[in-house]
């Protein structure tokens, strides 16, 4: 009997237990790395966790520096109203937002309406609002309220408003104080809205007043005497009854045909050959001019050559720098032919005139009693007025501080005296 299967038998046996060994040690090891891993893995996570404590801890701070500083917030506005609260829920409505506060609704309700309601404590007199005016409105509006360039034109126009191109200002135009002193202390001065206080927009209000001559230059507006301004247009404005006088006419059914017994020419527009001679169907008919208007350029004034100058014996060059000094003066008068009433009045023919005398212009207090006393312009009182307008004639309304330099009040005079009537 052979001994091979005798042999094979312990052989098989030795393999398996060396092949057992070698697994239960790979094992062992596998084992090992996955715990290592696993052990890596919780680390990991507690390191993770501490950090999303720390983070935790820190937003918590936060909050409460928050809630801090929104509860100091409510003390300062003096509410207690929880602003972090949630919305309440209103029948049919989205439950956003809140019922607005007395003290929110006072923040808003700044409009100041004709009867005075709405105007806070403060004052300001004619002075005060001439240095303001200067500093925050002139650069616009020019330091005597007369609009430099395309800016609005503040004062005077009383004697346009019947014209085609009104000039239309506060104290022309407007029926209502109120509306000067909202507008200015809502949107004035430009660019920098909202920045006037109630005392300087008083002064700006009694300052364009006395600009206009409704006021004396001692006035102090304030909210006790508002309502005692009396406006020069408050009864111009007029209820508007169109829709129910007007516009029912407006929409009558329009008549196209038969609408009159007869048509028969009136006119003849001769010069377009455009309308029919004889009844002829044609609009192209030779027209006739035998009796059409004769137009030829007319003049005012005859030139006779016979005008009398003014400036007989005045230095021309003297003529030639007054109106170069007048220049100053352009803002508020007008002199030559056409000229009319500004800011101030015409000056043509001023010199040997009674002061206060120039038609449609409404003169201060003081030249109201010039013009009753008969004081006439002359050379010396026009210099002296030119140098010092409020100083030879307190309480007028001309706010010009007056011309420094004694050669240019002379050329002043010397032009002025060369315009005539």
């Amino acid at each position: 009997m052979s001994k091979s299967p005798n042999l094979l038998v312990p052989a098989l046996g030795g393999a398996a237990l060396v092949l057992g060994l070698a697994y239960g040690i790979s094992s062992r090891e596998y084992g090992a790395e996955t715990i290592n891993s696993l052990q890596a893995r919780v680390e990991q996570v507690e390191a993770n966790a501490a950090l999303a404590s720390a983070n935790a801890q820190q937003g918590a701070a936060e909050v409460d520096r928050l809630q801090s500083e929104l509860e100091a917030v409510q003390l300062t506005a003096g509410t207690a109203t929880d602003l972090t609260a949630p919305a309440p829920v209103i029948d049919g409505g989205y439950g956003i937002g809140r019922l607005a506060l007395e003290e929110e609704l006072a923040a808003w309700n700044v409009d100041v309406l004709p009867d005075g309601r709405g105007l806070p404590e403060g004052r300001g007199d004619v002075f005060t609002g001439e240095e303001v005016f200067v500093e925050k409105c002139a650069s616009c509006h020019g330091d005597f309220a007369e609009g430099i360039g395309n800016w609005p034109v503040l004062a005077g126009g009383f004697d346009t408003l019947g014209n085609k191109d009104p000039v239309k200002t506060v104290g022309s135009y407007w029926p209502y104080l109120s509306t000067a002193w909202d507008y200015i202390n809502r949107s004035m001065p430009f660019g920098e809205a909202g920045t006037l206080t109630a005392d300087e927009t008083y002064a700006i209000v009694a300052y364009i007043l006395y600009s206009n001559d409704m006021v004396d230059d001692d006035f102090e507006l304030s909210r006790d005497n508002f309502t005692d301004v009396e406006m020069y247009n408050s009864e111009g404005f007029v209820v508007d009854d169109r829709p129910e006088l007007e516009y029912a006419q407006w929409r009558t059914e329009p008549c196209m045909i038969d609408c009159k017994p007869s048509v028969e020419i009136t006119m003849r527009a001769t010069f377009l050959d455009v309308t029919p001679e004889g009844g002829g169907d044609s609009v192209m008919n030779e027209a006739s001019t035998d009796d059409s208007p004769v137009f030829a350029a007319t003049s005012d004034a005859a030139d006779d050559g016979t005008a009398e100058s003014n400036t007989a014996g005045v230095d021309p060059a003297l003529i030639a720098a007054g109106e170069g000094a007048f220049r100053q003066c352009k803002t508020c008068h007008e002199v030559g032919e056409g000229a009319t009433n500004r800011t101030g009045p015409v000056l043509n023919g001023m010199l040997g005139r009674t002061m206060g005398t120039v038609d449609g212009f409404r003169y201060s207090g003081v030249f109201q009693e010039a013009t009753a006393d008969g004081t006439v312009w002359t050379e010396e009182n026009l210099a002296a007025f030119l140098a010092d307008p409020r100083g030879m004639m307190a309480g007028t309304k001309m706010s010009f501080r007056g011309v420094r330099d004694e050669a240019d009040i002379a050329a002043l005079i010397a032009y002025l005296q060369s315009i005539g009537d």
